[in-house]
């Protein structure tokens, strides 16, 4: 499993929140997907070998947003366990 964290420009309501969720949730693989409204940011983890990080960026693009950066965070889920 792989997960990564964008910044999504532009997402400042519940209602923008949710369309970059479902997005999310609606690509193959995905394994789970979560919003911090706060800070702008999608995570979400995913099976590489059924989707890319490409898949997901191109979702978030579809729902009518964009990505702040085109270089995602990777996220190490041992990494990010440990920090919970």
């Amino acid at each position: 499993m792989e997960s990564e964290v964008v910044i999504v420009k532009d997402m400042t309501s519940l209602k923008d929140a949710d369309t970059v969720l479902n997005a999310l949730l609606g690509v193959w693989g995905i394994d789970r997907a979560e919003i911090n409204l706060e800070k702008h940011q999608a995570l979400f983890t995913y099976d590489e070998r059924m989707a890319s990080s490409q898949d997901f960026e191109q979702a978030i693009l579809d729902s009518g947003f964009e990505i702040e950066t085109s270089q995602p965070e990777k996220l190490n889920l041992t990494e990010r366990r440990k920090s919970n």
